[in-house]
């Protein structure tokens, strides 16, 4: 797995969350079933810069605290056994998409919800990675439902509890 971790601030580069951000996914490519070897690009950055992305990619002015940017359309939980002609034959490697995590609205959302730093952002951070999987909660009925599942098993296998 190669995954390119990226912070826009220098002062909020930390040690601790990129290692966090490793388990984390790892964790949730493995409960999905995924054992390729896989490339993910993320950016850790604060309100203004995920507000930026925000406008820039879905015309939403505002910010938020995760956007993923999936490289391909997967069916959720159903990751395909052949991903062969998926794979970039330069790296070897399945090229998953992105990732913007607002490290500044995780600590908001971290005190406004009782939970840990790590806690948001490992939540936060398999939320983006079931998107790019092909999760998706557009509606408010069994696509959410189902999502907000796994998300849960899988921040409980990590002791991400609330």
């Amino acid at each position: 797995m190669k995954l390119i971790i990226r912070y826009s601030n220098k002062k909020d580069k930390n040690p601790a969350i990129t290692l966090h951000l490793h388990r984390c996914i790892k964790a949730a490519l493995a409960a999905e079933g995924v054992t390729v070897p896989c490339e993910i690009n993320i950016l850790v950055t604060d309100d203004q810069g995920i507000r930026v992305i925000n406008q820039t990619t879905r015309g939403i002015d505002k910010e938020t605290d995760v956007l993923s940017f999936p490289m391909f359309q997967f069916e959720p939980g159903n990751f395909p056994e052949d991903v062969s002609e998926l794979m970039d034959p330069q790296t070897g490697l399945l090229p998953l998409g992105d990732m913007a995590i607002s490290l500044e609205r995780a600590k908001d959302q971290a005190k406004r919800f009782g939970n840990s730093l790590k806690r948001e952002v490992g939540y936060l951070t398999i939320h983006s990675i079931l998107h790019l999987l092909g999760y998706d909660h557009l509606d408010e009925g069994e696509q959410k439902r189902q999502m907000r599942i796994r998300e849960e098993i899988i921040a409980e296998e990590l002791g991400l509890l609330r």
